[in-house]
């Protein structure tokens, strides 16, 4: 038996940061999205868990063998062991909730063969503020450090979305520590279209201030006319929405033609 399940880019479509805790997190407010590529899990029964990397960005992992996979296959039954491959396909540091996404793929395989236990939020936020929403991989509200989830209108599925890093990585904890503390109110109410559209990323300034290659990427972006461009999470990756995937192939032709360099990738909405 052979268990395959990709792990789907995650993208902040808009990210308010209200306050600094006690505990030293912050409190935010976000409208998470996700898109239909990202890196690949096939996992077969084994005698003991192994974990196996591969992909171009499997040399970004320092410690492959410590990683997110490994500790959300440590805390949820999926029998004697798995043999896991990890396909890396996304930028490590990028704002796309790469190792979130991959411990969620987790978490969806081992429901669908073995089913999750009650508590499976509390094991998921544990890993990371990114992995509860990245175990449903569906359009939903973040508040709190972005570990309490919410539905809403997703009018946004089927859009198409362009992805766009600097190959630059750039660690969250910096981000945040460069962020002026001004709470710029709260995320919008409404559809995903209207929050989206209406929302922010107030982490975009100081990830230009550490990166300003991610201003490079949304001046280039703006030219090809999406519906939305915006810095995902931490950064530095971000993203064009587009009504077509037409419209996006065309997109990413143009950027790719004046900075062969940066990495893209490209998918539809869920």
């Amino acid at each position: 038996m052979t268990i395959l399940e990709p792990a789907y880019a995650k993208i902040n479509l808009a990210l308010h940061v209200r306050r600094r805790r006690e505990d030293g997190y912050h409190e935010l407010e976000t409208l998470f999205a996700f898109v239909d590529f990202g890196d690949r899990l096939t996992a077969t029964p084994s005698t003991r868990d192994e974990l196996h990397v591969t992909g171009e960005f499997c040399g970004a992992l320092e410690d492959p063998f410590g990683n997110i996979v490994a500790k959300a296959l440590n805390s949820l039954p999926h029998g004697r062991g798995w043999n896991v491959m990890l396909e890396k396909r996304l930028p490590v540091a990028a704002g796309l909730g790469g190792g979130s996404a991959d411990a969620g793929a987790v978490f969806r395989m081992v429901e669908r063969n073995f089913g999750l236990p009650d508590n499976w939020r509390e094991k998921a936020a544990k890993l990371g503020a990114d992995v509860p929403a990245c175990v449903a991989s569906v359009a939903c509200i973040g508040t709190g450090t972005g570990t309490d989830l919410a539905p809403l209108d997703n009018n946004l599925a089927g859009l198409w979305a362009l992805l766009v890093n600097p190959r630059l990585p750039l660690a969250t904890g910096p981000v945040f520590k460069a962020w002026d503390g001004t709470d710029r109110g709260p995320l919008p109410a409404g559809a995903a279209r209207a929050i989206a559209q209406a929302g922010r990323n107030d982490l975009a300034s100081p990830a230009q201030l550490l990166c300003p290659a991610i201003g490079d990427i949304l001046a280039a972006l703006a030219t090809t006319r999406p519906w939305l461009a915006r810095m995902s999470g931490s950064g530095a990756t971000c993203f064009g929405l587009y009504e077509s995937e037409a419209e996006t192939m065309a997109a990413q032709a143009q950027l790719a033609a004046a900075h062969p360099d940066w990495w893209y990738a490209t998918g539809a909405l869920r």
